[in-house]
């Protein structure tokens, strides 16, 4: 995998989709090494955003491609089918330019865009511990002449450590919740490696800690507000987390069907001579395989809800695609936990050999669909259509 100091700048939607699948073949080369040893993905990450996918969400007018939101999340789907943690990384990257385009005036949608086309990653520095919600922060931004000083500590900052920009939810002397976009590199700003959690391992979803951090005015947006009126920043964030569980399913999946065919022996009981002809096994499959199209399925169809609600902003468009996203992330968790274990259960004792590396795909599915409770999207599924209640304006919906 070689390293060069250009970066692509992708122009279609079909080239989008094309420069993804390339990566995706050499990602997946060693992601079961990476998983084990916990290799973080340097290398990897420095093709990945000068491949150009990481600007293709910047709009026309500001030199991006502008890619549908269908395309954007089949690009996380083949990425995450590949190796999952490389398929989460840059979801708060897209997440944080959502804001952008919502919040964010022409100057700042000029300059950080520019950023982004030139290969620059932005990670996150959004949720902390110990508040009384997960939804609570207390990360402080406090006035200093020109700009503002940042103070606290977050955890949960998947993609913070291999950023050039990490944006922060920070809450003003107003307590007000703003979005500052902060140089990696400011003094003051520690990045610290201890995420341990048993799935998404190399996502880099530790600390980060900010001590009297400066941050100039002009990079500072407007966070709450994305939330006060109707936007499509909660979708887009949820779609995002849908795709990536939808490809950690179908590399499931693929590995199931892969091991079966190769290396699994027929149970006595079924008289067949190949475990491929096993009919509860063929049964099995069949199962699985319905879920996972219809995972895909409603994937797609969330991305054309959010494409229409992003052309016709309004309370009406953004609670459709918000429901329709719901959706496919309720399906998703279910078909990625399910593809996960049940590869063990088809493929047999021999799968579970440590050189298989097989065990990753339930154990990024089981961390990565934990990020918001899925019982609450069938919650906001339900009460749409049975009492026509629209879901309430947040990231996690």
């Amino acid at each position: 995998m070689t390293l060069s100091h250009h970066v692509a700048v992708i122009t279609s939607d079909e080239q989008a989709l094309i420069v993804a699948s390339d990566l995706a073949e050499d990602f997946k080369r060693d992601s079961a090494l990476r998983d084990r040893e916990r290799r973080l993905p340097h290398p990897e990450l420095e093709v990945f955003s000068r491949s150009g996918l990481w600007g293709i969400s910047v709009p026309k007018e500001y030199g991006g491609a502008g890619v549908s939101n269908v395309t954007l999340a089949k690009v996380i789907a083949l990425i995450a089918q590949a190796d999952g943690s490389l398929g989460q990384i840059p979801q708060n990257h897209f997440y944080a330019l959502e804001v952008l385009r919502v919040n964010g005036s022409a100057e700042q949608k000029k300059r950080l865009y520019a950023e982004v086309l030139a290969g620059q990653r932005f990670g996150n520095a959004l949720a902390e511990l110990g508040t009384k919600t997960a939804h609570d922060r207390v990360t402080s931004l406090s006035r200093d002449g020109d700009g503002y000083r940042i103070n606290g500590r977050k955890f949960y900052a998947t993609g913070a450590i291999y950023a050039q920009r990490i944006p922060t939810s920070v809450v003003d002397e107003n307590g007000v919740q703003q979005l500052a976009f902060v140089p990696r590199n400011s003094k003051g700003l520690t990045v610290i490696d201890d995420w341990s959690g048993f799935g998404q391992r190399t996502t880099g979803s530790g600390s980060v800690v900010f001590e009297d951090v400066y941050v100039a005015a002009a990079d500072v947006i407007p966070f709450q507000s994305a939330f006060e009126r109707p936007t499509t920043v909660g979708p887009l964030a949820q779609i995002l987390h849908a795709a990536i569980d939808t490809g950690i399913a179908r590399a499931a999946y693929e590995d199931a069907l892969h091991f079966v065919r190769t290396k699994t022996r027929p149970w006595i009981d079924s008289g067949n001579d190949k475990a491929t002809e096993d009919p509860l096994t063929i049964k099995s499959f069949g199962y699985l395989s319905i879920r996972l199209h219809a995972a895909e399925a409603l994937l797609e169809r969330s991305g054309e809800f959010l494409d229409k609600a992003q052309a016709d902003t309004h309370a009406q468009t953004v609670a459709a695609a918000s429901i329709a996203v719901a959706e496919a992330r309720a399906i998703s968790t279910e078909i990625s936990l399910a593809a996960g274990s049940t590869l063990f259960e088809l493929a047999g004792s021999q799968a579970t050999l440590i050189e298989h590396g097989l065990d990753r795909h339930w154990r990024n599915a089981r961390v990565h669909t934990l990020h918001d409770p899925v019982r609450w999207k069938y919650h906001a599924v339900g009460n749409y259509y049975l009492n026509d209640e629209n879901p309430l304006l947040r990231g996690t919906i």
